[in-house]
């Protein structure tokens, strides 16, 4: 596999020559950065002024337009909330100009709805947004209101198509799939548990996000790995221009946020976030476990030269939990149970040639989980993922109508399952490869047609070698100025597999002779229209399907069978009987409607979807829902900024207050989770090792009835108040306003001989306060 990655690196060069050579015209390209802080400006849209000739930037601020004809002409740079900078240049035949700008945020005195030439509109946008893909600002992720702080992935929860499992629970379940079927990338390095606090909170800090792109379905082929979504996440380079810093203080944690400028060669930025309930509550009431999480980035970026740019990137988290059982007494029990995330990255930004622009990753991701109950209770547990990762993404411009991405990477897998028990052992210790090749192709016959197409073939290799082929399409018309047309479909495919469980970190395995790789297809149709003051709709439908699918089995002590022993206690090493396979399928509609821009902003969303699972073995063959289906969603999501809107009754324009008021809401409505109910009871009668009877449920059909539905309200109020040098943001936020006792689940005993029914609720009323600062 080495030889074959040498030799796609050999083609490309090659074909970059041949590009070179056949290239009589004139090319134009460079950097479009942000004038305050000197971050890159993603998705600016760059045109030459009078034609229809243009393009955008991407991730790393640059863009280029190839082929561009001999002759004087005026370059445009227009991104929404900035003002529009000309340019005048002239290019004769073969040259390469180099354009680069810094653009200035609009005086928001002076902004008022007018529709220029030199504005995009909103309809552009959504043409050129792929189908399935949403994007969030750090900016919009804060005004949603959460429990105790902003969050990345519960934002993320009031979108179509993304549930969650409980209120317990930040984890994505998009479009019918399950959270090890998302790939979560940070600066580019996949993280494997992004999640804190048995799963409450996210590890991405909302305050060191620069940028959010997640796609629910339908990506091209420079990605792949999981079945169902990508979540990238960007964090902030750092300002280049002055030093700026930013803190919070809320209730469950403390956080702080600084950038600064590196001389006149690049940036950095820092944060750091730290929660405190073993210094407060647990010290004040008894029997609270001593536990506390903390995370922390650190993003530096280097301008080397014209055609360099490196950054370099690092994340460290951990929750740390202390809990000791009857204490007091002989046989107390302790139990210290420590996880968390690493990452790292450094990418090369390389502009090999005006028309070819190249980026080059080392990643490494680890995580690990430590579970021990002391000497009391003979269990231990180590949970152990690391990924090194050396990967290259290429973008070839042949000209505004025609270009080709291609890629590679090449991943080296280390996954560790030890688990120590009286009587025997688990010793799983895998360590996979996986090589990657990706060729992306971007085409537009048309100014109405986009047409993209692409192939990504995989070969994963452990104890048994996996290669696949994964094709990709996607199309989008434009029926009108304001109405675009769009589809998708694809092929995916999965190696790793995460095992979920309860308040303990779930574990990873790699597919083997056991377990084959899981596989999905997408079908995706979608119509996007452009409305009035702002407004902007999108209908999709999805189908997706699933072959070989996995889930924990119930039944695993009575199918395992030992490896090797040790001192005649059985080990085992393999997943044998472990899982129960299974397929599936999902389809559904999902409804848009947003508004970005004004005084008050949000959106409103809603799912019509469902979710069958068919699993060996199990309810007798006979499809049923997966515990996170849900028929009916519907999220609304309001943000309203007082003053401005009280400035548009009157016919004005917006302005930046002194003070300020702003109010948040979202209310969310979904269909009641199924579950299974008992169809029986039964008692074991006494054994002599087992002095008592037991009383046992016979379960009825799996998921057959549902919990009633879940409702909720949230508000925020935040007062914000400038200042010369500083500002200041005190907050109110209230979780479920009205209190509704939302069913999790029902649990079912017998006691003295009569059944006992006990329903367990999610979240009550949360009130939480906090103020942040900014510098």
């Amino acid at each position: 596999m080495e030889k074959m990655i040498w030799a796609f690196l050999w083609l490309t060069c090659t074909t970059v020559q041949v590009s070179a050579q056949s290239a009589p015209k004139a090319s134009v390209g460079g950097f479009v950065y942000d004038a305050a802080n000197g971050e890159a400006l993603i998705g600016a849209n760059v045109y030459i002024e009078g034609t229809l000739i243009g393009s955008s930037t991407n991730v790393s601020g640059y863009y280029v337009i190839p082929k561009v004809p001999p002759g004087s002409y005026t370059l445009v740079f227009h991104y929404i909330g900035y003002k529009v900078i000309k340019r005048d240049f002239a290019v004769a035949v073969g040259d390469e100009k180099t354009i680069t700008v810094s653009l200035e945020e609009q005086n928001i005195e002076l902004q008022k709805v007018i529709v220029t030439e030199d504005a995009i509109p909103n309809a552009e946008k959504l043409f050129e947004k792929p189908i399935s893909k949403i994007e969030l600002s750090a900016r919009q992720i804060k005004q949603i209101p959460q429990v105790a702080e902003a969050d990345l992935l519960r934002s993320l929860q009031t979108l179509p198509g993304i549930l969650p499992l409980s209120d317990f629970s930040s984890a994505l379940y998009v479009r019918g799939g399950t959270p090890d079927q998302n790939l979560n990338l940070l600066d580019g390095t996949d993280v494997y548990n992004p999640e804190h606090a048995f799963g409450i909170f996210s590890t991405f800090n909302t305050d060191a996000i620069k940028r959010v792109e997640l796609s629910k379905g339908g990506f091209n082929a420079k990605y792949g790995g999981r079945l169902s979504s990508i979540l990238d996440v960007t964090n902030l380079d750092g300002n280049r221009e002055e030093f700026e810093a930013s803190g919070a203080i809320s209730l469950l944690s403390a956080k702080t946020t600084i950038q600064m400028p590196l001389g006149k060669i690049g940036s950095l930025s820092g944060s750091f976030r730290r929660t405190y309930f073993d210094k407060t509550i647990a010290k004040a009431i008894d029997n609270v476990p001593d536990y506390y999480f903390y995370d922390g980035n650190v993003k530096a970026f280097f301008d080397l030269d014209a055609r360099n740019k490196l950054t370099v990137s690092a994340y460290g988290g951990e929750d740390q939990l202390d809990f000791t059982l009857n204490e007091g007494v002989d046989d107390e029990a302790s139990l210290t149970y420590d996880w968390g995330n690493r990452t790292g990255s450094i990418r090369w930004t390389r502009i090999l040639s005006p028309r070819l622009f190249g980026n080059f990753w080392v990643t490494g991701s680890r995580f690990d989980s430590d579970f021990d109950f002391g000497e009391t209770i003979d269990i231990t547990e180590k949970n152990f993922v690391s990924d090194f990762t050396f990967k290259g993404s290429l973008d070839l411009y042949h000209s505004e109508r025609l270009t080709s991405s291609f890629g590679f990477e090449q991943k080296n897998l280390h996954l560790i399952f030890r688990q120590g028990f009286p009587g025997g052992k688990i010793n799983v210790d895998n360590r996979p490869r996986h090589y990657v090749l990706y060729l992306h192709e971007s085409w537009r016959p048309t100014y109405r047609w986009d047409i993209e197409a692409g192939l990504r073939f995989n070969l994963f290799d452990t104890d048994e070698t996996f290669r696949n082929l994964a094709p990709r399409f996607s199309a989008k018309y434009r029926l009108s100025d304001s109405v675009n047309l769009k589809a998708a479909g694809g092929v995916y495919y999965q190696y790793l597999h995460r095992i979920p469980r309860a308040f303990v970190a779930d574990i990873w395995f790699s597919s083997n002779r056991f377990q084959k790789e899981s596989s999905s297809s997408h079908l995706i149709a979608g119509i996007s229209k452009d409305l009035a003051n702002s407004f902007q709709l999108e209908v999709e439908a999805f189908y997706k399907d699933y072959s070989n699918i996995y889930s924990f089995n119930q039944l695993v002590a009575t199918e395992l069978i030992a490896d090797e022993f040790e001192n005649g206690e059985p080990i085992y090493t393999k997943t044998r009987g472990v899982f129960n396979r299974g397929d599936g399928e999902s389809a559904g509609i999902e409804m848009l409607l947003r508004k970005e821009r004004g005084a008050v902003t949000g959106w409103l969303a809603y799912s019509l979807a469902s979710t069958k699972y068919t699993t060996d073995n199990i309810n007798r063959g006979v499809s049923f829902a997966p515990r996170h289906d849900r028929r009916h969603a519907v999220n609304v999501v309001a943000n309203i900024d007082w003053k401005n809107l009280k400035r548009s009754w009157r016919g004005q324009a917006p302005m930046r207050h002194k003070s300020n008021w702003k109010f948040g809401m979202t209310f969310i409505y979904t269909t009641g989770q199924p579950i299974t109910l008992p169809g029986s009871a039964y008692f074991i009668n006494a054994l002599p090792d087992r002095p008592v009877n037991e009383y046992e449920l016979f379960p009825r059909a799996i998921n057959d009835l549902r919990l009633p539905a879940y409702a909720r309200l949230d508000l925020s109020i935040t007062y914000e108040r400038h200042f010369r040098s500083w500002s200041m943001y005190p907050y109110l936020q209230i979780f479920n306003i009205g209190n509704r006792k939302n069913v999790w689940f029902v649990d079912y005993d017998n006691i003295f001989g009569e059944p006992d029914i006990d329903v367990q609720q999610m979240f009550p009323i949360l009130p939480t306060v906090g103020v942040s600062f900014e510098f």
